[in-house]
């Protein structure tokens, strides 16, 4: 495919990486000569410096025939008109824009981004995707990460491996022998920063981060085979009401009745701004740094703060100090990925990344075939994939064991007529079946030309 990117930032530069890895023919804009440069010398892409907007900038990308436009600048308004040039003077197939400011997102203008006013085939907004994101993680305690798939009836679940995990040391295949009716395959593997496609003899160990797929049914009794007991956070604290903060008390009011949250914002305007839009939520006007606030938020019965501030050290510091005052659980949003390796050190639960939620975001619509969706894992190094096997798949009729089937993949489960199925070697897939699976980086594009859709393109 010809791509272009438009904003070479940390989203925009990461697409571009991972996409000219699997041979795309990328093309990234942006106006800051240093980030161009950037780009054009670590990745093998076409830079150009000039306004993502401006016809004769697209132009000189070649934008006359590309095949999609991703406008991921810091403006909306720049990703707006961008692909409305993109489409009314160059006729790009697809328009993928990311859209930060809510007022274009309300519902009664829902008809501004359709192809006879503003075409945007795909809107991304990072906000509303983490807010979903982070609600999600709370709803499976124990887990840095839950993805549902095939229609919630199969679940992705990450979870640490810590030393009293009944499982530690047990060699993957035994897996099957002590708990023979529990659903779960484990994917992937993550030690020291390094991930891994296990095999069947491979054990996990004592600080390993553990991706597995499990029946949505069996997700409660294969956290506790991974020793996590916790009980569902009913008492939380949001520090930071910013778009991320009022979406998710929109989502805990609408969402989840039985729990008990509160919002601290430091801007006394945003704080009575948001607090206009609750119905049982409170919204303490302070410093969620400071410990006065944090005691009139009750932060000693708390069970898990949510740090989500703009700001990535006020985000840690809030989390460590409730979690020294008493909180149980700290999931906390950092946007810089150098704290990344040191956050779990500092006792923090979940680190929560808008830029992997945004690009996990794009590439579903990036990826050709009957990929219904796709999940960026551990900075990258590989992608959970949801894709449907139709009559032109090479996969139809054989078993995976006879599937030509790259290195670094692992089947997860296979959905057929509402029932999962745990794939084994001797498993036939069929025409239907929603497969689940893992697949490392440099076996995405062979996974993609595998679910390949014949003179469709999806």
């Amino acid at each position: 495919m010809k791509i272009i990117i438009c904003g070479a930032g940390q989203v925009g530069y990461h697409i571009a990486r991972q996409l000219s890895a699997e041979r795309h023919d990328v093309a990234i804009i942006d106006q800051s000569p240093d980030l161009v440069r950037r780009v054009g010398d670590s990745l093998d892409v076409q830079a150009f410096v000039g306004f993502a907007s401006h016809p004769d900038v697209l132009e000189r990308a070649g934008a006359a025939d590309v095949d999609m436009m991703i406008a991921v600048t810091q403006a909306d308004e720049v990703n707006m008109v961008a692909c409305q040039v993109a489409h009314s003077l160059f006729n790009v197939p697809t328009k993928i824009a990311r859209v930060r400011q809510q007022s274009y997102l309300q519902p009664i203008w829902a008809d501004l981004f359709s192809r006879d006013h503003m075409p945007i085939d795909v809107i991304i907004s990072p906000e509303i995707e983490v807010a979903r994101a982070i609600s999600r993680r709370l709803q499976v305690p124990g887990a840095f990460e839950s993805i549902g798939l095939s229609d919630g009836q199969v679940r992705m679940m990450g979870v640490r491996c810590a030393s009293d995990c009944p499982v530690i040391n047990t060699p993957l295949r035994q897996l099957t022998g002590i708990f023979p009716d529990l659903n779960i395959v484990v994917v992937a593997i993550v030690r020291d920063g390094q991930g891994f496609v296990p095999a069947a003899d491979d054990q996990m160990l004592e600080g390993d981060d553990i991706y597995f797929v499990a029946d949505d049914e069996h997700v409660a009794r294969a956290m506790v085979v991974f020793g996590h007991e916790e009980t569902v956070a009913r008492r939380i604290i949001v520090a930071g009401g910013g778009h991320i903060g009022a979406f998710l008390g929109e989502i805990l009011e609408k969402e989840h009745p039985a729990v008990n949250a509160k919002i601290i914002e430091s801007n006394s305007a945003r704080a009575h701004q948001i607090a206009d839009n609750f119905e049982r939520m409170i919204v303490i006007n302070g410093d969620v740094i400071d410990p006065e606030i944090l005691d009139e938020a009750s932060v000693s019965e708390c069970e898990a703060i949510i740090a989500v501030t703009n700001d990535d050290e006020t985000n840690i510091l809030a989390s460590l100090l409730a979690k020294r005052f008493g909180t149980k659980r700290a999931i906390t949003l950092i946007n810089n990925v150098t704290y990344s390796p040191l956050i779990t050190s500092l006792g923090i639960d979940v680190v929560v990344s808008p830029r992997a939620i945004t690009v996990s975001t794009i590439l579903q619509h990036v990826r050709r075939g009957k990929i219904r969706a796709v999940h960026s894992l551990a900075e990258g190094f590989g992608e959970l994939i949801e894709a449907e096997i139709l009559e032109t798949s090479g996969l139809s009729g054989h078993t995976i064991g006879d599937a030509d089937l790259p290195d670094g993949v692992l089947f997860g489960a296979i959905v057929r007529d509402g029932q999962v199925i745990i794939p084994r070697a001797d498993t036939i897939m069929r025409v239907h079946d929603r497969v689940v699976l893992f697949a490392e980086a440099a076996a995405v594009r062979a996974i993609e030309n595998l679910f390949a859709v014949r003179l469709e393109f999806f």
